[in-house]
């Protein structure tokens, strides 16, 4: 396994669910938000020693990111983190136009998808689309059922971090699912996709 370190940019209840099975899988999480380190001492203390509250710009240093933060919100992530090369990020936004007080609303990309439009805006980085078609409530449980295990869908472009997320989803204990590249895999999970909110599970 490559990945030691996980960073989750996006305290909400996705990263916070993500943050719970990265730990569950015995990784380091360095979870971040906009609020400030201090705004997660609590959360980190239930999380455990394995757990880090840090800054957005040290998140984005892990050997794997996640970003779960609202889609709108991910310029002025741009903005403080200039240089991704060499990052394996995972977009697990979902295009809402709008994120309070509820979700609502929706972006059109055209035929750009939005983890295109996410990695246009993080020069460097190979991106991934995955646990945006997932609920909160249903990452947070575990993943193991007697009829087998929750699938997470991903899609990618590049083979190698590919199969590095994939082995990093099957150490949490879910069934890694590949949808094929971002273009096409990724805009079946997008928001109003034929994948998203779908709960699978695979026979093992």
């Amino acid at each position: 396994m490559a990945f030691r370190t996980v960073g989750v940019i996006g305290s909400g209840s996705l990263g916070q669910a993500i943050a719970r099975r990265v730990v569950g899988a015995g990784l380091d999480v360095l979870i971040a938000n906009t609020r400030g380190p201090l705004s997660l001492a609590g959360l980190v203390s239930k999380l455990g020693p394995n757990a880090f509250a840090v800054k957005p710009s040290a998140a984005a240093h892990a050997d794997l990111v996640i970003l779960a933060i609202p889609f709108v919100r991910v310029p002025e992530l741009a903005d403080e983190v200039k240089d991704w090369s060499g990052t394996v990020v995972v977009d697990a936004t979902n295009q809402w136009a709008t994120y309070e007080p509820t979700y609502g609303g929706y972006v059109d990309l055209g035929e750009e998808t939005a983890t295109e439009w996410v990695g246009r805006l993080l020069p460097g980085s190979t991106m991934l689309k995955a646990f945006s078609a997932m609920f909160a409530d249903h990452l947070r449980p575990n993943p193991g059922h007697d009829e087998g295990r929750q699938v997470v869908f991903y899609a990618g472009d590049d083979s190698g971090a590919c199969a590095l997320f994939a082995e990093f989803v099957d150490l949490m204990g879910f069934a890694p699912v590949y949808m094929g590249s971002l273009r096409d895999g990724g805009r079946l999970m997008e928001l109003g996709g034929p994948l998203s909110g779908l709960h699978v599970i695979k026979q093992d």
